[in-house]
């Protein structure tokens, strides 16, 4: 099931004993707050376990589905890119870096919210939210709007802090642009070449590796070694695919390659790995 915005951003609020939809697809941005309740959300084709206090954002394209196990209140936001830009023109560049750290939400699934000292601050400005909603008084709408773009810019945070080391929020909107297609494109790795990189972002072959290392501290190479080594940490912990399925998936040569990749970046095997942490996330 495939569904569409046609408001800049809308709010929503649902009691569930079970999630009506088994596979849901957006072509938005869509938040969800769980404010009380237990189950499993699968996207993408991973599963996580919620809880009361996980925040979930959905991207464009992104494919999801609750398996509810005691009855959940979500809370939902949702907003497409143009809500994002449609802002005052004198904060453009602070807008343009926001909406490129949402896209880079790409392939992760599971609560969005890292930075601890944020999840309260979540947890009440949703709680004003519906608040707002219910009582209505006057201003309401307008007090929705600017709680909503609070969240939206602390969601981008909890991102930008997974993102290479010297991302800063005055960052080039290039490099962000760049890590965006690198993402995009993770699965195919003939798009990832240093050629393909230089002529999709008009940036000369010999200064674009320099360029990449300046801005995120990474070698452009370690920056797709370690970001799908991050999709192998999902996949190992959130879902049932084999090594092998995911060394196919990843364009690895084999699953010797992706063993010996893995490895060195986190100190044991793909299996070990999954025997150890592969838990439920509450």
């Amino acid at each position: 099931m495939k569904e569409t915005l046609y408001k800049p951003f809308e709010i929503d609020v649902k009691e569930m004993e079970s999630f009506p939809v088994k596979k849901r697809k957006i072509t938005f941005f869509e938040l969800i707050y769980v404010v009380a309740g237990t189950g499993i959300q699968y996207v993408n084709g991973n599963q996580f376990s919620y809880k009361k206090g996980n925040l979930f954002l959905l991207t464009p394209q992104d494919s999801y589905s609750f398996d509810i196990s005691t009855i959940t209140r979500f809370f939902f936001v949702r907003f497409n890119e143009y809500y994002v830009r449609d802002k005052s023109p004198h904060d453009a560049a602070a807008i343009h870096c926001i909406e490129s750290i949402l896209q880079n939400a790409s392939h992760r699934p599971g609560c969005i919210l890292k930075n601890k000292t944020d999840k309260p601050l979540i947890a009440a400005l949703v709680e004003s939210i519906i608040a707002e909603q219910e009582h209505q008084q006057i201003y309401y709408g307008r007090i929705t709007a600017q709680i909503v773009n609070t969240i939206i810019t602390i969601v981008a945070r909890n991102i930008a802090l997974k993102l290479p080391k010297n991302i800063k929020e005055n960052t080039g909107e290039l490099v962000l642009d760049m890590l965006h297609f690198i993402q995009q494109h993770i699965f195919e790795p003939e798009m990832l070449s240093a050629e393909k990189l230089s002529a999709h972002f008009n940036i000369a072959l010999n200064y674009l590796g320099r360029y990449f290392k300046k801005q995120t501290g990474d070698t452009l190479q370690d920056y797709i070694t370690h970001y799908k080594v991050r999709l192998i940490e999902t996949r190992l912990l959130h879902s049932d695919m084999r090594i092998t399925e995911i060394a196919h998936e990843l364009s690895f040569t084999d699953e010797s390659h992706l063993n010996r990749t893995f490895k060195k970046i986190k100190g044991m095997s793909p299996s070990a790995y999954r025997k150890q942490y592969a838990i439920p996330c509450y």
